[in-house]
């Protein structure tokens, strides 16, 4: 089959990628446009580790073509803080919280968090624990995680009110 030319908006900037139909976004992402940020794990969408927004909605980039991706809104980790200095609130409070060990999984929670937070912005403890349940971590225990996504939650929600 031949390769198939197509548009992407990833983080604001405008592709213009040929890929092989069977492509999945997660490789174009890694491959073609070098953003390594967004991990594959699995290759299964059980683990989570390789979840980008798309649309503003959460999805395993291993298990979407890219050419579903075709002019659509892609969002990655690379595009999250809002400059080099100044990271996203979910990056900074898993900083300082400490809910990173290894740091596989971390662009992955962390997308999925962006995408919980923006459906719901005031999360009870369970209701993060389940906007994560897509996610695996081999080394935390989660609580940290958690910990930081409410941390984050906090500093967005002040964030509005100003």
């Amino acid at each position: 089959m031949q390769k198939r030319l197509i548009e992407l908006i990833v983080n604001g900037d405008h592709y213009e990628v040929a890929v092989e139909p069977w492509k999945s976004l997660a490789e174009c992402l890694r491959e073609d446009l070098n953003l390594t940020g967004t991990k594959i794990g699995c290759n299964q969408g059980d683990c989570g580790a390789c979840t980008v927004l798309m649309d503003g909605v959460s999805v395993s980039s291993c298990l979407t073509l890219a050419v579903e991706a075709h002019q659509r809104e892609v969002l990655t980790i690379e595009g999250l803080a809002k400059s080099q200095e100044e990271l996203h609130p979910l990056q900074q409070a898993f900083m300082e919280k400490g809910a990173s060990q290894c740091g596989f999984c971390t662009p992955g929670m962390i997308m999925s968090s962006k995408h919980l937070l923006a459906q719901n912005s005031a999360p009870t403890e369970e209701e993060i624990r389940q906007g994560l349940s897509g996610n695996l971590c081999r080394c935390t225990g989660y609580n940290k995680i958690v910990e930081a996504i409410s941390s984050a939650a906090q500093i967005l929600g002040r964030e509005k009110e100003v």
